[in-house]
């Protein structure tokens, strides 16, 4: 990348070698760490962004991008969803009631067993969430296509490493 030849990171780690003599740590784990909390920080901010301008809360895209996003994409069971977001039933349906209300989802008797409801997303629900994709999308995109196809590759690689060591800890 043209321009700046050190980021804030460099700078952190600076300082901490230069503050901390007494403390053992490697310049260059500090400085992945640092660099993946800021990118964190900042994908963050681009969904919030993308949040405003749809008018969607966290939960919302949250709860709409799990049911898009299934095997099935558009439709499950209260308790799946419940499960996926790691909350309670009571909470689901809470999460529930506010998406209906707004019209982005529909509860229906489940087909195979007329006591269960299954949840679907609506035409106006699965509108407002891909609008909130493209947003998302699309400032994600524009920090990672500074990266080449090779170097996004290796990249990838990289952090599936990382994230698979982390996953077999858990």
């Amino acid at each position: 990348m043209e321009g700046a030849t050190e980021d804030w990171a460099d700078r952190h780690v600076a300082r901490w070698r230069d503050h901390w003599i007494d403390v053992h740590f490697e310049d260059d784990v500090e400085a992945i760490v640092v660099r993946i909390g800021r990118l964190t920080k900042h994908f963050r901010a681009v969904k919030q962004e993308a949040l405003i301008e749809t008018g969607l809360q966290d939960f919302e895209y949250d709860t709409l991008h799990l049911l898009m996003i299934r095997d099935t994409p558009g439709h499950a069971s209260p308790s799946a969803l419940a499960a996926d977001l790691e909350i309670s039933n009571a909470g689901m349906t809470g999460r529930l009631d506010a998406l209906e209300n707004a019209g982005w989802i529909q509860r229906r008797a489940a087909e195979e067993d007329r006591r269960r409801v299954d949840v679907e997303v609506t035409r106006k629900g699965a509108q407002v969430w891909r609008r909130a994709m493209e947003l998302r999308g699309a400032g994600e995109d524009e920090v990672v296509h500074v990266l080449t196809p090779d170097e996004r590759a290796t990249l990838a690689m990289l952090l599936k490493k990382m994230t698979l060591s982390v996953e077999a800890d858990e």
